[in-house]
């Protein structure tokens, strides 16, 4: 059996495919029978699916985070595609070719990783380059951080996210710190590479992407804080301003309390930190955003919920006109 892409999928196809379940709930129409809500993915995006037949029976086949093979046809509702499914199995997950499922960065992420060790060794501090080689050399740590994505829904959504969203931060500290004086460019660049280390343990990655208990619990900046200070215990006479300073970069680099940061930036490497991750993380949210409506032939994508906006798309032109009334 051929894969079928969602992205292929046009209404009134017949579709015979397999995808990965990325949202389940039985409940029952007006009428009071049940039927079955479906979330399913691939690669290359995620499609609704309703079961009207069978439901409560097909239901007990699989779960959450399951790939199944549909026969299904596709129709449209509210303006989106959806699949009607008459039929499904349960897929045995060695039988699946788990790259057809799960988004990946379009980069080489072992020339990525290398790319970042070099980067790394800007670091000219003893006690913070020491702490850089512990994690570069933690085998463990390193095959999570080369494949996590960065995000569970806005930015960089894809296996080598984190790792792509890392370098490009520290490309960014190398430029910035050529024109501003008196930053301390070990501390930022430091800082800059385990921002957001905490994340591999805070996604889970196998299936769909998704909160491990300790991301809900904890959180990635707790989590990278606590990763930090375990490695920082095994450097002899490791300065403890040196480590404040730099678990404040962890801790204040969402920049507000309301997006998470328990402390608000108060360094100018912090500030830097801040900035720097929000820029990156906002341009690639509008840049995954436009790709996943490149079927879409409007100038303008349709209503990103997070953003609060449209986005204009042909940028090559000199004026925009005809686009979705909003207030701002």
């Amino acid at each position: 059996m051929n894969k079928i892409f969602i992205e292929d999928i046009m209404e009134n196809d017949k579709i015979d495919s397999t995808f990965l379940v990325k949202g389940k709930n039985l409940g029952t129409s007006k009428n009071g029978k049940p039927y079955l809500n479906l979330k399913l993915g691939d690669k290359t995006g995620d499609i609704e699916a309703r079961v009207w037949e069978n439901a409560k029976h097909l239901s007990a086949l699989f779960e959450k985070d399951d790939f199944i093979r549909v026969k299904s046809r596709v129709t449209r509702y509210q303006n989106d595609l959806q699949l009607v499914i008459f039929d499904l199995e349960k897929c045995h997950k060695e039988e699946i070719f788990i790259d057809d499922f799960l988004p990946r960065t379009d980069k080489n992420i072992e020339m990525m990783f290398g790319e970042l060790a070099e980067i790394s060794k800007e670091v000219k501090n003893i006690y913070l380059k020491e702490l850089l080689d512990l994690f570069f050399k933690d085998e463990g740590f390193t095959r999570l951080f080369k494949i996590a994505p960065a995000a569970k829904g806005l930015h960089h959504v894809y296996i080598g996210g984190l790792l792509e969203h890392t370098l490009t931060i520290g490309k960014l500290i190398l430029d910035v710190v050529k024109h501003y004086k008196g930053i301390n460019a070990d501390l930022l660049l430091t800082g800059g590479i385990l921002h957001d280390i905490g994340k591999i343990h805070e996604l889970s990655y196998e299936g769909s992407f998704d909160y491990t208990d300790e991301g809900r619990l904890l959180g990635h900046i707790t989590i990278g804080v606590e990763m930090i200070a375990d490695k920082i215990a095994e450097i002899a006479d490791f300065p403890n301003d040196l480590a404040m300073l730099l678990k404040h970069l962890i801790l204040s680099h969402h920049g507000y309390y309301e997006f998470g940061s328990p402390k608000r930036p108060k360094t100018q490497e912090a500030i830097i930190l801040y900035y720097l991750d929000d820029m990156d993380s906002k341009i690639r949210g509008f840049q995954e955003f436009i790709e996943k409506e490149k079927g879409n032939n409007s100038k303008w994508t349709g209503y990103h919920r997070l953003f609060e906006r449209y986005i204009y798309k042909d940028t090559n032109v000199q004026s925009a006109s005809g686009g979705p009334e909003e207030d701002s």
